[in-house]
């Protein structure tokens, strides 16, 4: 009778072994990346070192921090341009509620037109951050977030079946809910103003990023009645709401990404994802410290705009640095929501 047990349990376990290294594939692989992606083995291996109890690499729960900046790195930069670009433009040239100064306006009425026929920004006036900053005055936060949120609804510029509220790239979305069911906590770091991140994220990413994780260029606020007062001197009243003053305080690239880690999160990332020469500062941080750092490619030209050139030449930057990349041709098994289809026919400027 025992030796007719063993053998139905070695019969059993027979049948179940292919069954667990099935499993087990799985639960190697984050969703919308390519089975065989480099970049994404790497990480999954430096997560589960850095996880393992019994690693010499093993980091502690609160120590384990992962910085990923917004643009082009979890989500859409090239149609045709920035979001917070893309929305200034909007303001400026086609928002009937705002007149905007004629200097203005024609910049971005020049700029609209150059970015859909591919040819580059003309400069503008002030700094775009500072424009941006100018043509909110006046808002208070939430009025501002639910214009923010307004144009999210417009489809995105460059493909059809696409809203800019949808431009995430999801095998990077993916990666955050993996960092963070891994227990990681993730930060945001934009070049764009906070508030527009906040808003963008709020659906997408909410739910292993909250609000209070969003780092980003910064505009300056003021009370109703603080009038010339400074901030120090002034007591916010009962009837008061805070607006946008009309200045641009600090835009988040380069130093400024680490200053703001520094100044906001208080310890060094584990992890840092980014996409441009805006992410190396951070990056370099990261490693200098014992982290890694990993850089977007934007190297595919058939699903969204990419430029060959401009990857290969970062791919050179990043890999004398000791920063791994990744390609999104040839790593991501898809970049954007079922449905979203990148235009073939030549963009036209808006009416």
């Amino acid at each position: 009778m025992k030796r007719k047990s063993i053998t139905l349990m070695l019969f059993l376990l027979i049948l179940l072994l292919p069954l667990a290294a099935c499993r087990g594939n799985s639960s190697a692989a984050i969703p919308y990346w390519e089975p065989d992606s480099p970049a994404m083995e790497s990480i999954i291996s430096f997560v589960s070192a850095v996880t393992d109890e019994k690693s010499e690499s093993f980091v502690p729960e609160n120590k384990r921090i992962a910085v990923f900046d917004m643009d082009g790195t979890l989500y859409g930069e090239r149609f045709p341009t920035y979001f917070d670009d893309w929305l200034l433009i909007h303001r400026l040239a086609h928002d009937s509620s705002y007149q905007a100064a004629a200097e203005d306006r024609a910049w971005a009425l020049a700029a609209e037109e150059a970015l859909l026929s591919g040819e580059p920004e003309p400069d503008s006036p002030r700094s775009g951050a500072q424009m941006a900053a100018e043509a909110f005055k006046g808002f208070t936060v939430e009025e501002y977030r639910a214009y923010v949120r307004v144009f999210m609804d417009e489809p995105a510029v460059g493909f059809e079946g696409m809203t800019y509220g949808e431009g995430f790239f999801l095998p990077m979305v993916e990666l955050v809910k993996y960092l963070s069911e891994n227990s990681f906590t993730v930060f945001v770091s934009s070049g764009s103003e906070r508030s527009i991140v906040r808003e963008l994220t709020a659906d997408a990413l909410s739910e292993w990023i909250p609000p209070y994780h969003i780092i980003g260029s910064t505009f300056s606020l003021e009370a109703d009645g603080q009038g010339d007062t400074e901030g120090r001197k002034y007591t916010y009243k009962p009837g008061d709401d805070v607006r946008l003053e009309g200045n641009l305080v600090s835009k988040n690239q380069k130093m400024n990404k680490v200053t703001t880690i520094i100044d906001e999160i208080g310890a060094y990332p584990l992890l840092v994802f980014g996409n441009s020469s805006g992410d190396i500062s951070m990056a370099q941080y990261a490693v200098q410290h014992g982290g890694r750092a990993y850089m977007l490619l934007c190297d595919d030209t058939e699903r969204d705009y990419g430029d060959l050139e401009e990857a290969a030449e970062f791919e050179e930057i990043c890999r004398s640095l000791g920063i791994f990349t990744i390609s999104m041709r040839d790593e991501f098994e898809t970049i954007y929501k079922q449905g979203a289809v990148k235009t073939e026919q030549a963009l036209q400027p808006a009416a």
